[in-house]
């Protein structure tokens, strides 16, 4: 569910100026991550900390799943739905 969310997020913001500008603004906040989920939920996205953190363990384990064993060992930052979310914003 929060990888649908954070998809249909993009595709907004990618078309809503002031959309994407908050969503940036939440980065300064003195708990960033909970100010952007405030944000999200307060603009209708269905978006947690326990979902974001679930979504990136998730990729993380399929990514790995995807080499048949060869991935025995996690890269940074792989698990960080969070961080992925901006590196796409960054480009949209």
């Amino acid at each position: 569910m929060t990888e649908q969310e954070l998809q249909r997020l993009l595709a907004d913001a990618k078309h809503n100026p002031d959309l994407k500008q908050g969503l940036i603004d939440t980065k300064s906040a003195d708990d960033p991550l909970n100010a952007f989920c405030e944000f999200c939920r307060e603009k209708g996205y269905d978006i947690t900390i326990g979902g974001l953190l679930a979504a990136g363990q998730n990729a993380n384990d399929a990514k790995l799943r995807s080499v048949n064993g060869g991935g025995v060992n996690a890269i940074d930052g792989w698990d960080d739905e969070y961080e992925q979310f901006f590196a796409e914003l960054k480009w949209t």
